[in-house]
């Protein structure tokens, strides 16, 4: 049995594919190397993915998560992954950011992005990554993601510049947020990434307001000028895109690429599911 998984930084979509071809849907958290070790990673399968399945028949998987960026950090799911199924054959960990291209664009070319609680974008060649605007992660990057998004509204509202009506929509929600808060989620708990995430469900459910919309707007103008605008011979690829914000987004990011004069392609929530095509057709 074959085990794919598309890892993001808050949640891992996970699909088996049975050679009677069958194919089951499992979620478990999202697993990060920048932010977790292998035996915590092996905690959280033991406890979340392995009630589900029978580690034994699984001969081959392909795991494909944020931050694997390097082999040393893909080198701690692979460990997790080889300790909790012993018995496969195959383990290959890719960069999330492959797995978006495979998923989307199958075997053609295309740039690809990726706009979830971080983001990524990169030129594919139809096999490969072929050129890669470097991502800078949450701190310095992340332009156009969740993260991004709730970070831009924390700061406008500590900075006293959210309009009245729209504060007291955000106070009523989530209560007033006093800046040590803030900061100690930001600085001092794990996770700062998925924190500041959980803050962009209200720009989505306000975003009919011109504040929101010109919030949500400029962070998207800014994940294409900084990133998919400097790929060469941009206006001539179709941009496919992944990931909850894009999938939610999709009007105002739609708004963007057209003043970009970019062609977009797809549009998914998730990997997954053109995944687990890429590889029954393996």
């Amino acid at each position: 049995m074959k085990l794919i998984a598309d890892s993001g930084s808050t949640k891992t979509d996970w699909r088996s594919l049975a050679p009677t071809g069958a194919i089951q849907s499992y979620k478990t958290i999202g697993l990060n190397p920048y932010y977790q070790d292998t035996p915590s990673i092996v905690s959280e399968l033991s406890q979340q993915l392995c009630p589900h399945l029978v580690p034994q028949v699984v001969s081959e998987i392909h795991f494909y998560g944020t931050g694997v960026s390097s082999p040393e950090k893909g080198a701690i799911i692979e460990q997790a992954l080889r300790q909790v199924f012993p018995y496969a054959e195959t383990i290959a960990v890719y960069s999330d950011m492959l797995g978006a291209a495979r998923a989307l664009a199958g075997r053609q070319q295309g740039i690809i992005g990726i706009l979830g609680t971080g983001s990524n974008s990169c030129l594919y060649d139809g096999e490969n990554i072929s050129f890669q605007v470097s991502p800078l992660g949450f701190w310095l990057g992340d332009e156009g993601s969740g993260g991004y998004l709730g970070k831009q509204l924390l700061l406008s509202y500590l900075h006293k510049e959210l309009p009245a009506d729209l504060r007291q929509k955000f106070d009523k929600r989530y209560g007033a947020k006093e800046r040590l808060e803030v900061l100690e989620n930001a600085y001092q708990k794990p996770f700062p990434n998925r924190y500041f995430a959980g803050f962009s469900k209200f720009l989505f459910d306000n975003r009919q307001h011109p504040f929101a919309f010109q919030l949500i707007f400029q962070a998207f103008e800014a994940f294409f000028d900084k990133y998919l605008c400097k790929y060469p011979d941009f206006p001539s690829h179709k941009i496919h895109f992944t990931g909850s914000v894009a999938f939610y987004y999709t009007d105002i990011l739609r708004r963007v690429a057209q003043q970009k004069g970019a062609s977009v392609g797809i549009i998914a929530e998730s990997p997954i599911a053109g995944l687990s095509l890429f590889h029954q057709e393996a």
